[in-house]
């Protein structure tokens, strides 16, 4: 259908006939919204408001503030054809497309369907995402003071938070001691109850992380290790036909893989249509004198604006420090074996892209 579905007034004020215009003229109708209005009388004004449908015969609105009562009517001022009317179709045509197969429907899309009238659409169910974290020094906030050798759990409440802001259904089976059986355990009946697992910890090469074999010894790991940095423990496979997502332990590294290997994933799982993440070139207030072998993402803070935009890189790059990624804007993407010396362009994506529920 078309929206608006008639011409009709983008302002409060008089519907006239250009051409009878500047003169003083007689009031022959009021047309609120909603009502049907009748034809124009020739050398008349309708009075007209906001969302009303105009008559036909008239061709232009009058602001309200424009005009000014005599007792012969209203005096009127010269208006263009066309002045101040929303024109049928304007917003939507007949036919066109307003959500295309795989677009995440946000808060504006969905007022678009209601626009013309849609009040059900096919959706595809949301996924059903299992996390777990494991690790014995690990206490849940709230559960009291920490003991020596204890640290609170972050991973576990920031994935189930960025899982969340996906639309997805969160199993949260809390976080299992350093114990292959119950890691095993774990795993088997995350497989039962979810779409896909998701744990974080376990997966390096340490003598207490046990997520990965418990993996191979439930079914089959598909990749191990990414080139990147931070994020290099990161496993992929199935535990029982359920596909999982080992992420590292550090919490940057877990909030970094997700966000770049498990949330497209996850997305295109359900049946999203994806687009690249926005990233845009700004330059460098940083150096970096020795190429590292592998893709860094550096977080960064940003200054200036246009063509004055710098990124700053934050001065702990640790895997281990959280405090950052609630500091930096964006990361900025350093090739492996680039250099960097101040001044360069380097390409940054806004960490609001990463949690963009549309952008791989």
């Amino acid at each position: 259908m078309a929206v608006p579905p008639a011409d009709n007034s983008a302002m409060d004020g008089y519907a006239v006939c250009s051409r009878d215009v500047p003169a003083v003229l007689s009031v022959s109708q009021r047309i609120p919204a909603g009502s049907v209005p009748l034809p124009l009388e020739p050398g008349t004004a309708a009075r007209i408001f906001t969302g009303a449908e105009m008559p036909e015969g008239a061709d232009a609105v009058v602001l309200q503030e424009a005009t000014e009562e005599t007792d012969q009517g209203i005096r009127l001022p010269a208006v263009q054809a066309g002045q101040h009317i929303r024109r049928r179709g304007n917003d939507i045509q007949p036919e066109d497309q307003l959500v295309a197969p795989g677009q995440y429907l946000r808060p504006q899309d969905i007022g678009l369907l209601a626009s013309v009238g849609v009040d059900r659409i096919a959706v595809f169910c949301p996924l059903t995402v299992a996390i777990m974290t494991t690790g014995d020094e690990l206490r849940d906030p709230g559960s009291g003071d920490l003991q020596p050798g204890q640290i609170f759990n972050s991973n576990r409440f920031s994935l189930g938070a960025q899982i969340r802001a996906l639309g997805m259904t969160v199993v949260d089976l809390d976080n299992v001691p350093d114990d292959p059986a119950q890691i095993g355990s774990m795993l088997e009946r995350a497989a039962k109850e979810a779409d896909c697992i998701v744990t974080a910890g376990g997966v390096s090469v340490g003598e207490e992380d046990h997520v990965r074999s418990q993996i191979e010894a439930r079914g089959d790991l598909a990749l191990w290790k990414l080139a990147i940095k931070p994020g290099k423990p990161l496993a992929f496979g199935s535990v029982q036909g359920t596909p999982i997502f080992g992420l590292p332990g550090n919490p940057v590294s877990a909030w970094i893989t997700f966000a770049l290997v498990a949330k497209p994933w996850l997305l295109k799982r359900q049946g999203a249509a994806l687009r690249p993440a926005f990233r845009f070139s700004v330059r460098a207030a940083f150096t970096i004198e020795r190429a590292g072998s592998r893709e860094e993402f550096l977080r960064v803070s940003l200054t200036g604006q246009g063509e004055t935009m710098c990124a700053n890189a934050l001065t702990n790059q640790s895997s281990g420090v959280l405090s950052g990624l609630s500091e930096a804007d964006a990361v900025a993407v350093i090739p492996a074996g680039a250099t960097v010396s101040q001044g360069d362009y380097v390409e940054v994506i806004p960490l609001s892209a990463l949690l963009d529920a549309g952008a791989a």
